[in-house]
């Protein structure tokens, strides 16, 4: 896939512009390089979650399976940026969407349903779990965006919206693992 960098800086950027697999150039506000900082921004803040999560592992049983779950992801959105950059590349099967779906199922089982609207915190890894979420999104409307100037594949556009709904689960299962009580949101009092 693609050739593997030997030099780190090429000053062929240094005027706004990027090359795409293809060739073409495109200013670096392009719509389709958007995306793929937004996902690259997603998978940054997914390391900082995984580095918290093994980090609490001897603390906190029970995030052994959080890991398993969200850590194939690091490399399935490595994937989905490789197919914005190359669109002839596609990696990104629709059986991860299942996988996704699957884990989010199992963990709600375990969870039960939501009674309130709930904020991001709790703990540092809740909290991180929704900022996660939060890029998800970002990462989806840019796609989304893209999408709708050059059509992407569905499989990709159903993953990051599969995504944000397993780290949202995937929140309110790390703070129950900690035994952190979920932060409800209170309505502003009508005085």
């Amino acid at each position: 896939m693609g050739n593997r960098l030997s030099k780190i800086y090429t000053r062929t950027g240094d005027k706004g512009e990027t090359g795409l697999s293809s060739g073409r150039r495109v200013s670096k506000d392009h719509p389709r390089i958007e995306a793929i900082g937004e996902v690259d921004t997603l998978n940054s803040q997914l390391g900082l979650l995984l580095a918290g999560l093994a980090e609490g592992q001897q603390r906190w049983p029970g995030l052994d399976e959080v890991i398993a779950v969200l850590a194939p992801c690091q490399h399935r959105l490595f994937d989905l940026g490789g197919e914005l950059a190359m669109p002839e590349y596609q990696a990104l099967e629709a059986r991860e969407i299942d996988r996704l779906e699957a884990a989010i199922d199992h963990w709600n089982e375990e969870l039960g349903p939501l009674k309130n609207f709930i904020l991001p915190g709790g703990s540092a890894l809740v909290a991180q779990a929704h900022v996660c979420r939060s890029f998800a999104r970002n990462a989806e409307r840019r796609a989304q965006g893209l999408n709708a100037e050059e059509p992407l594949r569905e499989e990709l556009l159903a993953y990051l919206n599969r995504l944000s709904d397993l780290l949202f689960v995937a929140a309110r299962l790390i703070g129950r693992r900690q035994q952190v009580g979920e932060v409800l949101w209170q309505a502003a009092s009508k005085a």
